[in-house]
């Protein structure tokens, strides 16, 4: 049985932050039901992140809300609102992801949830907070990563901000979601008590950056310097990087420069100490390095380098990823099928409990797919 059988999740939220917690928490066994909007449903169901189209349905959302049920509700009709306060009544876990005020707007917020049932635990995440300046701005991940100093470690210093390619904050944000959840239902179990858990993309944002915002204060807040050459990491000395090669690339993490210079047989390193001239002089090392690798392939450099320990790898595209032997043992890749029957593949759940893979056929729903079912349970 999966620890979270048995458990019911009312969700509101919608995009990708709140979604990917309830995720999980469908994927260690709640039932998820998600509250959708009539007609237009969760935004995510129209967020298209490229022209790939699944079952008439962005990609996205079928990706993050897979394992799921849905009910179409109207959250300013009376009649749904009853509903919508009969699910609560029996739900362990309630959530969303709006702005703050909205749901005190709309008559569900966790003071009047706490009224319908004492003991639930109630999860939100906004954009930044309940207070400062920024509470009404949108809590979009690329704004967050622009706002809070994230853009400016990734990329070769010449490139100026460059963010990542992963909405990396919606991410967080959810899994902290989902920790503080788990926390509270954990303590519920004990003592009969319910929470209000809250996580702002804002904290989140600055939570992932932990080892270069402490590396900041104790520098005596000098800004993060990135590499001109290879940067892969604003605060590590040379080799750390990415290296094209004769017909690839090669990521090098941390080594010993006069070492490497040995073993590539590149003599212009072998006057390099490690530690803090391989950090004040590493553009002029990885200038070196990124000649130097350039005249083997790939495979040349890695047979040297593996056979001698260090840490390195190829650095695969999804295509040659998926084909690897590394990437199959895994066995994450998982067939889902929807209630129409239109199946697709997606990921599987990264959890194994007493060796066991977390695993679901259960694609996403269409909206409101499953309205009649809840209301049969819930008035017969």
């Amino acid at each position: 049985m999966l620890p979270l059988a048995g458990f019911t999740v009312i969700d509101f939220s919608q995009f990708l932050s709140g979604p990917l917690a309830s995720l999980r928490l469908a994927d260690l066994g709640a039932r998820v039901i998600k509250i959708e909007k009539p007609g237009t449903g969760d935004i995510c169901r129209q967020l298209y992140t490229s022209e790939t189209v699944l079952n008439g349905t962005s990609t996205v959302f079928h990706a993050i809300n897979r394992n799921k049920e849905s009910i179409v509700l109207d959250m300013k009709n009376d009649a749904d609102c009853r509903v919508i306060r009969d699910l609560l009544a029996k739900a362990d876990v309630v959530m969303h992801n709006f702005r703050p005020g909205v749901m005190e707007r709309l008559g569900f917020d966790y003071t009047r949830v706490r009224e319908i049932n004492p003991t639930v635990i109630y999860g939100e995440i906004s954009g930044y907070g309940k207070e400062g300046v920024w509470v009404g701005r949108p809590g979009q991940d690329l704004l967050l990563q622009s706002l809070t100093g994230m853009t400016w470690l990734s990329g070769d210093a010449k490139n100026g901000p460059v963010p990542m390619g992963l909405s990396i904050v919606d991410m967080f944000a959810g899994a902290n979601l989902c920790s503080g959840i788990l926390a509270c239902l954990y303590r519920r179990a004990i003592q009969k008590m319910g929470a209000h858990v809250h996580i702002s993309m804002l904290d989140s944002a600055v939570d992932i950056q932990f080892e270069t915002v402490t590396t900041y204060f104790r520098d005596g807040q000098l800004l993060p310097q990135r590499s001109e050459v290879s940067n892969a990491h604003a605060y590590l000395a040379a080799p750390y990087g990415v290296y094209r090669t004769k017909d690839g690339f090669l990521a090098l993490a941390m080594g010993s420069i006069p070492f490497l210079g040995k073993l590539l047989n590149c003599p212009a390193l072998e006057d390099y100490a490690d530690g803090e001239q391989a950090f004040k002089e590493r553009d002029a090392i990885k200038t070196i390095l990124t000649q130097h690798l350039a005249s083997e392939p790939t495979s040349h450099w890695l047979g040297i380098l593996e056979a001698a320990d260090i840490w390195c790898a190829d650095v695969l595209d999804w295509n040659r990823l998926t084909a690897h032997d590394g990437f199959k043992v895994l066995d994450m890749v998982q067939k889902v099928a929807m209630g129409d029957g239109f199946t697709y593949e997606t990921t599987r759940c990264p959890i194994r409990i007493d060796g066991e893979l977390l695993t679901s056929t259960k694609g996403s729903p269409k909206l409101g797919e499953h309205t009649e079912k809840i209301w049969e349970e819930l008035y017969g």
